[in-house]
């Protein structure tokens, strides 16, 4: 009976010795297994980085190109005179060909005159030291609070005035539902009546809009947060807070780190270039989808 008592012992201690080479087996392939997963996805990684800027220097490179043949076609355009007609004030004319010679003064006169009123215009932009410095400080320690300098000057002039609405309360709303990136915007018509909820309570309709109040053709209806409440709006009314709602995703991409490609003086003129529709958009300027 010992002697059976020692066999059963040597036995499991056997199986106990293979169970534990397995696991170590084991252990080790899908160590082994993970380490390739990582390592294909740190491939992967860089060659998407690798692309993004390449491509992002082919943008830059299209843009300067674009830049130069505007300077181009600005230099060449009728408004500007030639070097020749600014010499002798005159246009000339072929040789046989003979006019009236105070007509032709005249006429060459006034057309000076004109020319000289219609000076060569260029695209030009040149950065605002205090704007600059206000956003490298907010750059350094991003933050949402509205009334760090940076955040509180947009949004005294931009942000409050593009999302001013005659229907105060409800403009209150979507302002903070855009602030905590809970605001859904939808075509109407998007869903069949039939899957709308029972419960939903629609404000406004397809021919008056709920912010301005006025009879317009709404083509969106806004959703705030988890109510189950429609807001039909103007195509007015929706480029108003597209805009704004491009902004805060902008700043949020900055704050959470995720525009690495870009330096200081990129995104500054892309905050730049979002504060310029918003201020677009509270002047009446707008873009419709067709």
């Amino acid at each position: 009976e010992l002697k059976l008592k020692d066999e059963e012992c040597e036995r499991l201690s056997k199986v106990r010795d293979q169970l534990g080479q397995e696991l170590e087996e084991l252990t080790a392939s899908l160590f082994e297994e993970a380490h390739k997963m990582v390592k294909e996805a740190n491939v992967k990684q860089a060659a998407a980085e690798k692309q993004l800027k390449e491509a992002q220097g082919k943008i830059d490179v299209l843009q300067a190109e674009v830049a130069a043949l505007k300077t181009l076609v600005l230099s060449t355009s009728p408004t500007s005179p030639t070097k020749e007609f600014q010499s002798t004030g005159k246009t000339p004319f072929k040789k046989g060909h003979a006019r009236n010679k105070s007509t032709s003064s005249a006429m060459g006169g006034s057309h000076q005159d004109l020319t000289m009123m219609q000076p060569i215009v260029k695209d030009c932009k040149e950065a605002d030291l205090s704007l600059y410095n206000e956003f490298r400080s907010w750059k350094d320690e991003p933050t949402m609070d509205r009334t760090c300098p940076f955040l509180d000057k947009i949004y005294r002039e931009d942000i409050f005035p593009c999302l001013t609405f005659s229907k105060s309360e409800l403009a209150s709303a979507v302002l903070e539902a855009v602030e905590n990136n809970t605001l859904s915007i939808e075509p109407v018509g998007l869903q069949p009546v039939r899957f709308v909820k029972a419960s939903a309570v629609e404000c406004g309709g397809p021919k008056k809009c709920a912010l301005s109040g006025q009879s317009k053709s709404c083509k969106h209806r806004i959703k705030l947060g988890d109510s189950s409440s429609y807001y039909y709006i103007s195509p007015f009314c929706r480029y108003r807070i597209t805009s704004v709602c491009n902004f805060f995703t902008y700043i949020r991409y900055i704050q959470q780190g995720l525009l690495k490609q870009q330096d200081v003086e990129q995104m500054f003129w892309e905050v730049m270039q979002l504060r310029r529709e918003m201020s677009l958009a509270k002047l009446g300027y707008y873009k419709e989808e067709l």
